[in-house]
Formats: C-alpha cells, structure tokens, sequence
C-alpha cells in the first residue's frame, strides 16, 4: 500500500502566495462566521465552508500543476459536504498505480503546502485496489469512502473508483457492521451523561449520520426528504429529524466557534457561554445551562427513538425473507419478527389503555426484542393522549401498577416508558426532571436516569444470582413485602429537584397523592411518602455522626419507629448513594450504613445498649479474640489501663484486639509505632499510629497520605492517659492503581515512622489542582461550629470543594489555634467534601476566638 507522504515546505515560487492564500482563507472564514451568527443557518454554513474549502484546495492543486493522472477526493463530512468550523479536512489523494519518487515528492509538496495556508488535514494516498483492501477489513474507512466526492483531478479514475466501491459493497453485511459499530459507540459514550459528545453520544449527529449512510448503501435515499419518500419515514417525522438534526448542528457549530477548535463534547467550560448564545436566560430555580442541557438530553431521547423506528424499517426492506409468521398474543397485539406490533395501527389512538397494555405484554413475553415501527410511530402519535383523563382511568392506574409488581423486567419497562416518553406523560412531575441536570458535583447523570439507577439497583437486591454483590441488602430485599413501595419511593425521591424549596417534603406530597389515587393502603402510602421525606436521613447520620454515641442511635430509632421503615430506609440509601455516581460509593460508606442498621434494629427491639453495657460487651468480645492469638492472661491490663471508656466506645473489638496484640508489650515505646493492614471493611488500608503525642501530629499524618495521593475516609484521634497518641486513619487510594499491598504496607510503616521520629517541618501547603467541574460550578466553603448536646467536644462542619491538601489545611490551622482533634469523618461526595470533626480546645470557650477560627478557616479553603 502506498505510504503517506511526509509534510514538506512548500517549493521556493509558491513561498511569496503563502501570505496571499492564507489570508484569503482567514477572512472567509471570518465572514462565514459573521453570516452564520446573523442568520443562524447551519446548512448554509457546513455547505459554504465546503465550498470555501474546495477553492483553495483546487487552487493549490492547480498551483503545483498536480498530474493530469490522479485525483483529489473529499472524504467523510468534508465529503458528504458537512464540514464543521474547525473539522479536519479528510482527503484521499487516488492513484491509478503506486507513486513513484516523483509524484510522492509532488505529493508531498502538496500536502505541505495544504497545512501552510491554516488548512487542517487528515490524508491518506491509495490506489483503487488499496482502497478495496482496507474498506474490506474496516467499515469506518468503508464508510468514508462511500462518501468519497471529486474536488479536482481525473474524473473517469474517480468514477472508476466509485463503481468499485458500490461493486463490492454487500448492504447486509454493511447493515450488520453498521449496527454493531453503533452499539458499540453507545456503550463507550454512554456514561459521559454530564458532559456529552454532541456526534459520537446515543442520540447525537452520528446516529442520524448512521441512518443516512445504511439507507444510501442500500439505494433507498441519501436525504431524509428521499426516505421520506419511499415511504420509510413519514412526513412528520422527517420534519421532526430535520429540526432535530439543525438543533444538534447549530450546537456543534458553536461549540467549535467557542473553543476555537475541533471540539465535540458539551463541556462544563462551555454550556453556559453556549446557553447565552443560544438566548437562554437564567430562571429562578433554573441555570440556563441547565435549560440547555435539558434540551439536548430531550432532543437525544427523541433521536433514538426515531433511530429505531427507521434502522427497523430499513431492516425490512434489506432482509424482506426475514419475516416470520404472525403470532397472535391477543385480539389487539400480535408477534412479527420478534417484535411486538399492533394488528390495527389505529389501535392505541381508539384505545388509549392499550398504550400500557403494550409495555405490560413486553414485561411479560421475554422474548419479545421491543416493539415494531409502526407500534413505535403510533405509541409515538398517542402519547399525547395521556392527559388528565387518561391518569384518572382506573384500568391506566391499575396497569402502572401491574408492570412495578411484577417479579421481572421493571426497570426495563419504565426505561422504556421512559425513553419513548410515555413515563413523563403520565407522571407529568417526572417529565419535568427528565435530562434534568444536577450541578451538585456528585450526581454524575441527569435526574430522571439517577432514579432509574436507584429503581435498578433496588431490583438487583431481588436478584439472588447477584447476592454476593450485596449480601445484607438481598436477605432483606427477599423477606420485604410489597416491593413496589420502594420503587415508588425511588421513584418519588428527587421528583421534586430544581422546583425551590425542599424537594424531600415537596417529592413526598407528590408521592402520597400518587398512592391515595393508585389504591395504595394507607400503611404503604404512609412508608412511601415518609422515605422520601427522610431518603438522606441515614447517610447523614452514618457519615456526619458518632454511632458510638448512644443518644444519636436513640434519636435515630425514634424517627425510623418500626422495623419495616428501617429495612426499607437501608435498601433506600445504599441504592441512591450507589446510583449517584460510580465514584461516591465505597466499601467503607457500605459499612458505616450497615452497623447503622444493625445498631438501630437492637434498638426498635429493644436491645438499645447502654454506655456501661456496650463498653462491657466490647471488652469481653475483644478479650475473646485475643485468645484466639495465644496472649498470656491480663498481657492487656498494661496497655487497657492507659484508655479510657471513650477509647473502647469509638473502637470496634476486632480494632480493639490489633491495637493490643501490636502494643501491649510496648506500652512505652520510645519510637512510634506504625503499622497497617488490609482495612476489614474490604477496601484500602488501615494504619495505626502509636507515638508519644507531638505538636501537628495529625497535619503530618495528612501531609503524608497527600503526599502518596491518597485519600483518608475517617481519623480516629485518641490520647491515652500517659500522653501517647493512638490514631487510627482508613485510607485508599482513588485511581485504583494496581500496587503489590505488602510493598505498600512496608512502605507506609517505614516512611511514616521515620518523619515522626524526626519531626521535620511541615512541607509547603499542596494547593491541589482545582477540577473543571469546580471551576465552573465552585462551592463556596461553609464552615460552622457548634458545641454537641453534652457540651463535651464541640463540632466542626466544613463543607467545600475537594482537592488535595485540603485536610492538611484544615489541621495547620488547627493547630495554630491550639485545638485538639478527636475524631474526623471524611465524606467526600464527587468533587464536595463535607467533613465532620470532634475537637476540644480551650479557644473554643470564647466566642470571638470561634467566629475568628470560622472566618480563618474559610479563607484558607478559598485560597
């Protein structure tokens, strides 16, 4: 195959029209931009940009006085003559044998001088049967040939060319290729929901792009207006593609302009400039970004469905053998081709009820694959039909109601419902949150695909070939009655986001009005309108709060009431925190939230552990394990009579038990002691650190784990009754980085020990990179402290962007104060920390010296 040319200068005579062309060539493309922006035409625009571009090139290729021989072929967008502002220019320079010296030292004095004058270029230099070669092995360099146009040279080799490129084409293969290409794409794009790229996400120019290439391969139309036609797409629906495709367009066009450069993807650094571009102001409640990404999302939505309806109609005409007999399910449904379809096309505008009938039979026939093209155009047409009437029908409520209790294929449905919007039409608060984005910095999808998340992960607790992934959650899930409840409650739980106001109380009433009208009992309505009501109260409780403290663990029984609640309330949580994003749940969330429920079920039975009980029982359990390890009897009075109850009360037995077998017999080491394990809570590491206690200890301690680029979950700070510091940190690692554990172990214990035994200054506060997602959607830091309800320690609450050095920050400015740390909670949420510590200190008793400390602290978390 013949080589790319290298890039060259251009030859000496051209140098002197170098400046000419790529003036020539900056000022239309200014004046491209100017009309566009004033009329708004992105046809008129690609279509210019095209024709700008094959001007310079034919002047460049007349200029060098390119052989009579050979042609210059525009290829991909260029080609089919949509070339974005700042898209590569895809050339194929076509040879009727390989080049020899000469004409690829012609060639590359081309192409050198195509990059010269500012033009962007992918090439590629092939004769026709080199071009047969790769376009059988490669259906996206296949593709791109398809679209192959002549821009100047020899028109017969060209032509030449494109018979032999529709000669060897096979359309069921390209069909197949094709489909599977897509899948593909939507799977790698699939989870980049925030920030979308406008061409290669679901939904997106390259899914229309997709439809056009199958139906010209088959010779069925390279325009909507021709498929529309033939009769594979209706009027209305080609006027819906098109304005849809303009939408996606105009879009991409901006976003070029706006970046400066080829860029696809609606980053956070440009949808509120884009926004403003497009007219959109800000509303109380509603960001115009957030307006515009709501449009996309929706204008997504519509294109994948109008994708199916024509990628099946498509597969009709290019496999017509295909179809199979009719099978007949009912008097109004039937089976073709593993589809469902309507026998009358009618059917769902005569009788509405037959719309949910239809997801209902899906739910029921797993063999089904979805629903026929003209179902989907007529479901399409009726959806309007789901009004007020339509909600009050008895025989409707009964139905949604069929498809949430059913032991299968829930979440399937409502994301069907939900992708054909049938789901925000009949539940209209829904619809008002569908692609609803959450600029919170945790929530990584919109709202409408973060409740379906919930609703799947709930589904999944149901599933016993996945109990290993959850054990706790799928016992309870098994013996929980009524499941629907907690689809609803999923359901109803963020209904209620960007409305102002509380969205807990306000999604509750909706929530409450929904079961009265769906004939719920008053005991289900009740549950369900009070877990959405109290969805975050157990993740603030488990995360912000001391679940050693008995009294949190009594007012948290009082709210919950009934075993039933606190089942429901833990399966609730677990499934939203692990919907929010693939980055917020970890193993030690996981555990927090289970000795929550663990600890709360005693409790509403009545085996509420008392301080003196509880310390009685921690003991006895550790002494237990301590056994196992073959210690002498009473080896751990020397270090026991060093702690105090505190000490047993923050520390779990299995904990209690490690401290002591490592310690015991160096009570009073004179070096610290660092050691570390596998964390049990099967993620991270845990590290102890035993030392006599020394000024900015536990900013050192951060200043280590910052430095290896680790994050710390929770701190337990204890100073036994001799003056030792005994900590405890779980720490992980967030990049997941692939590390042998007993190299990392070793490290730990040897690096950390030797910085303590040297008390080295504290290095430079790390002022860690800042995200793009908290440089356009910054939070301001919130820090507040209050005495707890004892008035033994007082709390501090610091909610503020995550970065690194962060916690060290935090410390020093502690320690400048004097203040002494007890215990840190550490919860980071995507980019939002909101971390809670115990402290104690004598500069907390004057008020002044507090609102002083508060104000410091804020400071240095905006630096």
């Amino acid at each position: 195959m013949s080589s790319v040319p290298a890039v060259v200068l251009a030859p000496p005579p051209l140098q002197a029209r170098l400046a000419d062309w790529k003036g020539m060539l900056a000022g239309e493309r200014a004046r491209l931009k100017a009309r566009y922006l004033a009329r708004k035409s992105c046809a008129e625009l690609l279509r210019r940009n095209t024709m700008l571009v094959d001007r310079q090139l034919r002047s460049l290729w007349k200029a060098l006085d390119m052989p009579a021989s050979i042609a210059l072929l525009a290829v991909g967008g260029y080609g089919r003559g949509q070339l974005f502002p700042h898209s590569d220019v895809d050339l194929l320079v076509l040879l009727p044998a390989p080049a020899d010296a000469s004409l690829a030292h012609k060639l590359e004095e081309l192409l050198g001088l195509v990059w010269d004058v500012g033009l962007e270029v992918g090439h590629s230099v092939r004769t026709i049967a080199e071009c047969a070669e790769i376009a059988a092995q490669d259906v996206t360099v296949q593709t791109s040939l398809l679209e192959a146009r002549l821009v100047r040279g020899h028109r017969a080799l060209f032509e030449k060319f494109v018979n032999r490129m529709r000669r060897e084409l096979d359309v069921r293969s390209f069909f197949q290729a094709k489909q599977l290409e897509q899948q593909q794409r939507h799977a790698r794009f699939q989870e980049s929901s925030l920030e979308p790229n406008i061409k290669e996400s679901p939904g997106g120019l390259r899914d229309l792009q997709n439809v056009l290439w199958i139906a010209g391969a088959a010779g069925l139309g390279a325009s909507w207006r021709e498929l529309s036609r033939r009769g594979m797409i209706t009027r209305e629906e080609m006027q819906q593609i098109q304005r849809h495709e303009s939408f996606l367009q105009n879009v991409r066009i901006r976003l070029h302009y706006l970046a400066g450069r080829r860029e696809d993807r609606l980053l956070f650094d440009h949808q509120g400039a884009l926004a403003r571009e497009l007219g959109i102001a800000d509303r109380p409640h509603r960001l115009a970004s957030e307006q515009l990404m709501q449009r996309y999302y929706r204008t997504a939505n519509a294109v994948t469905q109008l994708d199916t309806i024509v990628l099946q109609n498509l597969n009709t005409r290019i496999y017509p053998a295909r179809r199979a007999p009719v099978q007949e399910i009912n008097e109004r449904f039937h089976v073709h081709d593993e589809l469902l379809e309507a026998c009358d096309e009618r059917l769902l505008e005569r009788e509405p009820h037959a719309i949910f009938e239809s997801f209902r039979l899906l739910q029921q026939h797993h063999e089904l694959k979805g629903m026929a093209a003209a179902t989907l155009r007529a479901l399409w047409r009726a959806k309007d039909l789901i009004g007020p009437a339509f909600r009050r029908d008895p025989v409707n409520r009964e139905r949604f109601m069929q498809i949430l209790r059913d032991p299968s294929r829930v979440v399937h449905e409502l994301r069907r419902m939900n992708q054909y919007g049938i789901l925000g039409r009949y539940l209209p608060a829904f619809g008002r949150i569908v692609g609803q984005l959450q600029y919170d910095l945790y929530h990584a999808y919109t709202v409408d695909e973060h409740i379906l998340k919930v609703i799947r992960n709930l589904r999944r607790f149901s599933v016993p070939e996945l109990a290993h992934e959850f054990p706790l959650c799928t016992r309870l899930m098994s013996g929980f009655e009524r499941p629907e409840v907690l689809y609803l409650a999923a359901m109803f739980h963020d209904i209620a986001k960007g409305r102002g106001g509380d969205h807990s109380h306000l999604g509750a009433a909706d929530a409450r009005r929904f079961c009265r009208a769906h004939g719920l009992s008053a005991e289900d309505a009740d549950l369900v309108a009070w877990l959405v009501e109290h969805h975050l109260d157990m993740s603030i409780t488990a995360q912000k709060q001391d679940l050693s403290d008995p009294e949190v663990i009594r007012a948290f029984t009082e709210r919950v009431d009934n075993e039933r609640r606190l089942v429901a309330l833990y399966l609730l949580t677990v499934a939203d925190i692990r919907g929010t994003s693939p980055k917020v749940w970890n193993a030690w969330k996981g555990k927090l939230l289970e000795d929550m429920f663990w600890l709360t079920r005693l409790s509403l039975r009545g085996d509420a552990l008392t301080a003196e009980s509880d310390l009685q029982r921690r003991q006895d359990e550790t002494k237990a394990k301590l056994r196992l390890y073959a210690l002498p009897e009473g080896a751990h009075e020397k270090l026991w009579t060093q702690l105090d109850t505190t000490y047993f009360l923050r520390h779990e037995p299995q904990e209690i038990a490690w401290h002591t077998r490592l310690l015991y017999y160096r009570v009073e080491s004179p070096v610290p002691v660092v050691k570390a394990r596998l964390s049990p809570v099967g993620e991270g590491l845990q590290v102890m650190i035993y030392v006599r206690d020394q000024p900015q200890l536990f900013a050192r301690i951060c200043s280590f784990f910052e430095a290896m680029s680790y994050d710390i979950f929770e701190a337990k700070i204890y100073t036994t009754r001799h003056g030792y510091a005994l900590d405890s940190f779980q720490v992980h690692d967030p990049k997941s980085r692939h590390v042998q554990y007993r190299d990392l172990i070793s490290y730990i214990e040897y690096e950390l020990a030797a910085r303590l035994v040297k008390q080295t200054p504290l290095p430079p506060l790390a002022r860690g990179r800042v995200s793009r997602q908290l440089r356009h959607f910054p939070i301001s830091p919130e820090v507040n402290i209050q005495p707890d309800d004892r008035g033994t320690y007082h709390v501090l609450s610091v909610i503020a962007g995550d970065r690194l050095g962060l916690l060290s920050c935090i410390a020093r400015t502690l320690a400048a104060y004097e203040i002494s740390l007890h215990t840190a909670k550490i919860n980071t949420l995507g980019e939002r920390a909101e971390d809670i510590f115990l402290v104690t200190g004598e500069a907390l008793k004057d008020p002044k010296t507090v609102v002083r400390l508060e104000t410091e602290l804020v400071e240095q978390l905006q630096g």
